[in-house]
């Protein structure tokens, strides 16, 4: 009756039925380990929150460093903050909810809440509405061969600005996605093309060197794909992520570099997506965790937020139990990783070194895989390893514990909540371990940390009888 690895650790998620699989992970994303020194795959904490500006009550509606400053959109207001942290209300725009789409060439910052424009003229912060007669109104933003690019609201539209110049337009300088009568949802220019996301399907266009409009499609083909959520495209390492959608009826999201479309979301991760009412106003970022590229998007109707890791293809849950994250916009500032809060005028210092969020716990937990042996089998003991002797010198997490639930009918219901130490501040030979958990033929396990402590699963082993 020797003690043997117990393999609870996966990257799977549940979604259509628990008897295939129950896995869960909520604010823990996973490592894969090379050397596999005591299991092959460990599971670290997702990012806290800390507060580093707040703008007032109004919801962040979009963020973006230029030249050293955060520009930010808080309910109606512009604002720039300096590296020093000073904050100046630049001007106010035409609206004061909705996400807004914003673009720098350099000189100029533009901003656009679906029809209006706004520019900032970076060296003076001078404000102003673009009011040119042949401003054709935009949903979205973007910028190539130094140009703004802008797609014409529910049209199949896109126009491009003068040269280094968002306050003047030009009626005849617009183009029409021709592949398919859908509407432009987005415009988007990356690796120096620039897409077309339509509803339904995207095209390529690129720098045609002429003098009249200065770009053309590439190619004949089409991307048979289009935008689902309009905010759920970002840059995302090498290509664009977004949550996708055709005439076959349901969403994925994908991966899109050039004309190649990748489906990173697994048949589970799609039934719960789809599962979800709302999905035209999912919003998403992308940023770098310790190597990992991560790509966040949020369910605002639904109250949920996934996050999907580039480097290994594992999905988790961020946020609550049942809420969704508060990070809605992203941007890199100051050095830091910092992202705009969807429900108030916060913006936070999203990093591992935090373990709350703004003071609020964050629940991190995971759910095992099916340990099953086909026959009864009793669970005499088990004990998970974790990174020991994190605890804080006072308050709540001074006696940090972890908790293990048990399923014994393969996920469906749960026994009593067992708690353990993982030992006090320095501790560093404690481990938490169970002892005569029962008998069953198909069991799950539930692991759960709610102290502000840092969390990180390694290994686990157990002895059957």
């Amino acid at each position: 009756m020797n003690l043997l690895p117990v393999p609870l650790f996966g990257l799977g998620n549940f979604g259509k039925s628990v008897t295939v699989t129950a896995q869960e992970r909520l604010n823990l994303y996973a490592e894969i380990i090379p050397d596999g020194e005591k299991e092959r795959l460990a599971m670290y904490p997702t990012p806290g929150l800390d507060a580093l500006y707040n703008l007032g009550a109004n919801p962040i509606r979009g963020t973006r460093e230029v030249g050293g400053n955060l520009y930010a959109v808080c309910g109606p207001a512009l604002y720039k903050i300096t590296s020093a942290g000073v904050a100046t209300n630049l001007g106010l725009l035409l609206t004061s909810s909705g996400r807004v789409s914003m673009i720098d060439n350099g000189l100029q910052l533009m901003v656009v809440d679906n029809p209006n424009g706004y520019i900032v003229t970076l060296a003076t912060d001078a404000f102003a509405q673009i009011t040119d007669v042949d401003w054709p109104g935009a949903v979205t933003v973007t910028f190539l061969n130094q140009r703004f690019v802008v797609n014409k609201p529910n049209s199949g539209q896109f126009f491009v600005s003068a040269l280094l110049d968002g306050l003047s337009w030009d009626a005849l300088d617009f183009a029409t996605a021709e592949s398919s009568p859908d509407n432009l949802v987005a415009v988007e220019a990356d690796a120096g093309q620039l897409y077309l996301l339509g509803d339904k399907t995207t095209e390529l266009w690129g720098d045609s060197g002429s003098l009249d409009f200065p770009f053309s499609r590439i190619g004949s083909a089409a991307v048979e794909f289009g935008l689902a959520a309009k905010n759920s495209l970002c840059k995302f390492d090498d290509s664009l992520m977004f949550l996708r959608q055709n005439r076959l009826g349901q969403v994925q999201v994908c991966r899109l570099a050039g004309a190649s479309a990748q489906v990173v979301s697994t048949p589970e991760i799609d039934h719960v997506f789809n599962g979800y009412a709302g999905l035209s106003d999912a919003t998403a970022f992308a940023y770098l965790l310790g190597g990992h590229p991560m790509y966040q998007i949020n369910f605002n109707t639904a109250n949920r937020s996934w996050l999907y890791d580039g480097s290994n293809g594992g999905w988790c849950q961020v946020g609550g139990d049942t809420t969704r994250h508060r990070a809605d916009t992203h941007a890199v500032f100051n050095g830091n990783t910092v992202v705009g809060d969807y429900a108030s005028g916060k913006i936070y210092d999203l990093s591992a070194d935090h373990l709350t969020d703004d003071g609020d716990t964050i629940p991190r937990q995971f759910i095992g895989r099916h340990q099953s042996s086909g026959g009864f089998s009793q669970f005499a003991e088990v004990w998970i390893e974790m990174e020991p002797g994190q605890g804080l010198q006072t308050g709540q997490g001074s006696n940090p514990q972890v908790m293990l639930q048990v399923s014994r009918d393969g996920g469906k219901t749960w026994g009593a909540e067992l708690w353990r130490t993982l030992g006090a501040i320095g501790q560093y030979r404690t481990r938490a371990n169970w002892l005569r958990l029962g008998r069953s033929r198909d069991w799950v396990m539930k692991f759960r940390v709610t102290d502000p402590v840092k969390t990180v699963f390694v290994a686990a082993w157990g002895r059957f009888q």
